[in-house]
């Protein structure tokens, strides 16, 4: 009998990796026309949506939920995890996340991480002194200040009052106030799920490379650039230290650099704490095929996205004879080398004819269950 395991991301705007995991068996079951096979699915996530869901699902645990303040003050309902092991699963995506804030309403300079704060500290209300944070997904460019508001920090003008929201508000800083600093932090071991490296100022920081798609223009990237240099200068002046080249400071607009700076945090590959709490690595070793997929297979894949991890675990199993992999993308902009360097074996555009972006969002699960069966199809005859 074979066994195929299912492993997808999240295919963002379309398709949850629950939802996208449905649509690969689908596809997959028309192909093997009656092939006795077992199905095993894994939902992935690398610390942005869909990031509770995985752990509860991988490592056991129930969901909570907690009325928080969305990126730009409007009430929220957050899901977090508690896990088997009493550890918290705190997602950034529920709380401040982009798919919170219509296109049309998105403010970069605004928008304020305060809700993931409040999910933290419902965390630390049920007792919890280990938190697990996926940052992926924000909407925010404030680097971190609203959820260490929401904390007890106190962030000061030159006239002793407090900040408003939002990373523009950064560059009027003068002074931080721990004094009410939630004393539990002390006590809290903090892991920061985080799928990319880039510093927190700079050509390559949180407001030049994701400022634009959280509403920013041109010159507000600029001057939110300059708010997030600032706050990192007063940070240094604060601890004795500089945190804004460390590798991730910049993720989710500067969460990595708070989180760091602030509570102590370790920051790590949200995928590899993903795989790890799923045992795939186990599941890998009675497996003929993985199916696997996110929504573009591009350059970012190369740098710790979900794909990476799959393939990564996939190639070391059955005393390194690996596990072949089939991924799926809403786009392919890997060549066949860069592929076969990560371990794949062929990955296939989503789209089957020339269609536009909306078509493809709308009929995501359609076109993931054809190109599953297409690709079977072709594994099938070789196998």
């Amino acid at each position: 009998m074979l066994h195929i395991i299912l492993a997808p991301d999240s295919f963002k705007g379309s398709l949850s990796a629950t939802q996208a995991c449905a649509a690969l068996e689908r596809g997959a079951r028309g192909a093997l026309n009656g092939i006795e096979c077992q199905f095993t699915a894994v939902p992935l996530a690398d610390g942005g949506e869909g990031t509770v869901d995985a752990l509860l699902r991988g490592a056991g645990g129930t969901s909570q939920t907690v009325r928080v303040r969305g990126p730009l003050r409007d009430e929220v309902e957050a899901q977090w995890g508690l896990l088997a092991g009493g550890q918290a699963v705190v997602e950034m995506a529920q709380a401040s996340g982009l798919t919170l804030v219509p296109p049309e309403h998105r403010s970069a300079g605004q928008a304020s991480s305060y809700g993931t704060g409040q999910v933290i500290q419902a965390a630390l209300e049920a007792g919890c002194r280990e938190l697990l944070i996926g940052i992926g997904g924000s909407a925010t460019t404030d680097g971190g200040a609203g959820a260490l508001q929401a904390l007890g920090v106190r962030f000061l003008d030159a006239n002793g009052r407090e900040l408003p929201p939002g990373g523009t508000a950064l560059n009027q800083l003068h002074r931080i106030d721990l004094t009410h600093l939630d004393p539990r932090l002390k006590d809290t071991k903090i892991t920061v799920l985080c799928d990319v490296t880039n510093p927190l100022c700079g050509p390559d920081g949180a407001a030049f490379i994701y400022g634009p798609q959280k509403g920013a223009s041109p010159r507000e990237v600029e001057a939110l650039d300059a708010a997030l240099s600032h706050f990192a200068d007063v940070v240094e002046a604060t601890f004795g230290k500089d945190f804004r080249d460390i590798p991730g400071a910049g993720a989710a607009g500067g969460m990595g650099f708070g989180l760091m700076a602030f509570l102590g945090a370790h920051l790590t590959p949200g995928i590899n704490a993903v795989l790890e709490a799923t045992r795939f690595a186990a599941k890998l070793e009675t497996a003929d095929l993985v199916l696997t997929g996110e929504g573009s297979i591009d350059a970012q894949t190369l740098s710790g996205k979900a794909l990476a991890g799959v393939a990564d675990a996939a190639r070391q199993v059955k005393d390194g004879a690996g596990v072949p992999i089939i991924a799926f993308g809403g786009a392919v902009r890997l060549t066949g080398t860069q592929l076969q360097d990560l371990g794949i074996m062929a990955a296939l555009p989503l789209p089957d004819a020339p269609l536009s972006l909306q078509e493809c969002v709308s009929r995501a699960d359609e076109l993931l269950s054809s190109a599953a069966e297409r690709a079977l199809r072709l594994w099938i005859a070789d196998f």
